[in-house]
Formats: structure tokens, sequence, C-alpha cells
């Protein structure tokens, strides 16, 4: 197996990095936010799906404003291309309420790592060694 495909040893999240990955994940790009707290597979379909979503309503946009334009121009017969529009949308939705699932199931894995690192000892920082009143400084 090639050593890019061996999952790496996946260290704690704390509570700060998963709420802004949920955030991100919420309110920016749908599967960025899990791609970046290395959820990799979900995190690219979410991606995925979001960008699809993304291009089928910026096409549709886009057909309509050619038809507006069009109709101003000349007479031309209009052709409906709302499918195109509602299928962006409910794969951008698809796309955000899974990036919503995962958000909370990385909040759920902060706390649980939160709760398991409470009962190690904290490391010892060791100060600086004790002055000796007999030797001069």
């Amino acid at each position: 197996m090639k050593p890019s495909l061996v999952p790496a040893e996946r260290k704690p999240l704390d509570r700060s990095a998963a709420r802004n990955f949920a955030l991100l994940n919420q309110l920016a790009t749908p599967g960025l936010g899990s791609l970046m707290a290395g959820r990799v597979i979900g995190g690219i379909a979410q991606l995925a799906l979001a960008v699809a979503g993304f291009v089928m309503v910026a096409a549709w946009f886009t057909e309509l404003s050619i038809q507006l334009y069009r109709q101003i121009d000349g007479d031309s017969e209009p052709k409906s291309y709302a499918w195109l529009g509602e299928a962006g949308a409910v794969t951008f939705g698809a796309a955000w309420l899974w990036s919503l699932v995962t958000s909370l199931s990385l909040i759920r894995q902060a706390k649980a790592d939160d709760q398991a690192g409470q009962n190690r000892v904290p490391p010892r920082i060791a100060g600086p060694p004790p002055a000796n009143p007999g030797t001069p400084g």
C-alpha cells in the first residue's frame, strides 16, 4: 500500500477547531470544513455536490438571462429551464445538509476528545534550576 493511502493517526480535535470547521461547512462552502477537519472522502463528496449544484443554478440563471435578452431584442418563444435551477438548488441543499451532519459529528467528536483529555496529566514545565547561595551569580 502506498504511504499516502495509509491513514495518519488522528490527533484529538479541540472544541474551537471543531466550531470553526462547522462554521466553515455551514456558512462558507459545504465540504471545505470537513476537508480541513480530516474527513477527506466525505469532504470531497460534499464539495463536489455543492459545486455541481452551484453550476446548475448558474446555468439556469444564464439561460434565463439569455431568454430575457432575446425577448427584449425580438420575438422569441420562452422555454422553461426551471428544472435546472430546481435540481441545482436541491443538489446544493443536499450537500449543505450532509455537511450539517458532518459538522455535528465534528462537534460531538471534539466534546468526546475533550472529556477523554481531562484524564491526562499535563506535561511538567521545567523551571530554572534553584540558585545556590554559595556561588557567585
